[in-house]
């Protein structure tokens, strides 16, 4: 016969489980408005750098110009730019980042291409570091909701990569996020800069919403029209000055993009994986319960026959 008492015990223990899996649940949710707030306070910025770039590509010819951030180099060596979480419990976010980026190395050494990792976060730092990889750098224990100082530091560390010609190649692979169920691993390119890649394109921000009380997302397209500027504008200073500054401000805002991205895509996927652990929990107690009962009702009816037993043998 089953121990009542460890029953007991079990059930409470899986409810006190529970209680910590939707605590954890809704303080994702809270992190990931935090997350959609920084977006949408970032943003004007960023549509303005676009539309300065974007003017500055139709004034000046970028092939003309000797920026080294411009500078086309046949690729002998990439770094490749991992960004996953410093902490677990979210499902498959961190795993898919490293999948994926084990999948690009792969690719490029089978071409002869020497690969070298900067890694964001602690789970990318343990996982390569145990393995054969060359990790140029590494940053740990940043800010859950990412901040412009931290996105300059990391781009100024790559800028001086490629500057150098430590590698010829720098790609970003961060985690999209897709919906609060689905995000996806991407690999962008961050240098050579492109001069179609410095123009506005269409572009999408996500929205957490609450529907018939539960977390939704919204997608919404944006199509920001680039005003050119005047033909007879007349600059004060050199153009090629103007586009040296504002790069370093695109870099960083480009990164900033991709970690705020990568961070709602942590806490979303914390969060599904938090709502699933507390549905386990409440169908664990469910089937604890009626376990407990079976098992009470079993050894309220032995007693009763032990009792007419005796009863009997008077």
């Amino acid at each position: 016969m089953p121990n009542l008492k460890a029953i007991r015990d079990r059930i409470q223990s899986v409810k006190n489980t529970k209680k910590i899996t939707e605590a954890m649940r809704l303080v994702a949710a809270a992190k990931v408005r935090r997350a959609q707030e920084q977006v949408l306070s970032t943003r004007p910025f960023a549509d303005a750098l676009a539309q300065v770039l974007y003017n500055l590509q139709n004034r000046l010819s970028f092939a003309e110009t000797e920026l080294p951030l411009f500078e086309q180099r046949e690729p002998k060596a990439v770094a490749l730019l991992v960004v996953t979480g410093d902490r677990g419990l979210c499902g498959g976010y961190n795993v898919n980042a490293i999948k994926r980026a084990e999948q690009r190395a792969k690719e490029l050494k089978s071409q002869g291409i020497a690969v070298k990792l900067v890694l964001v976060g602690s789970k990318a730092k343990q996982y390569f570091g145990r393995r054969d990889y060359a990790v140029a750098a590494s940053y740990a224990n940043l800010e859950q909701i990412p901040n412009a100082s931290e996105a300059a530091q990391i781009a100024d560390s790559l800028v001086a990569l490629f500057v150098s010609e430590a590698v010829d190649r720098v790609e970003l692979i961060y985690t999209r996020f897709v919906s609060l169920i689905s995000s996806q691993p991407v690999v962008q390119t961050l240098f050579p800069l492109s001069p179609q890649g410095l123009e506005a394109p269409d572009d999408e921000i996500f929205r957490l919403i609450t529907r018939g009380g539960k977390f939704q997302v919204e997608r919404e397209k944006l199509e920001s029209p680039v005003e050119s500027f005047p033909q007879d504008m007349i600059f004060e200073q050199d153009p090629v000055q103007i586009l040296e500054a504002l790069l370093p401000l695109y870099n960083t805002n480009q990164l900033l993009r991709a970690l705020q991205e990568s961070a709602a895509s942590e806490l979303a996927a914390r969060m599904t994986a938090m709502s699933n652990a507390s549905d386990n929990a409440g169908q664990l107690i469910g089937s604890l319960t009626l376990s407990y009962n079976k098992a009470r009702q079993a050894a309220i009816t032995q007693e009763l026959l032990e009792v007419v037993a005796g009863a009997n043998s008077l």
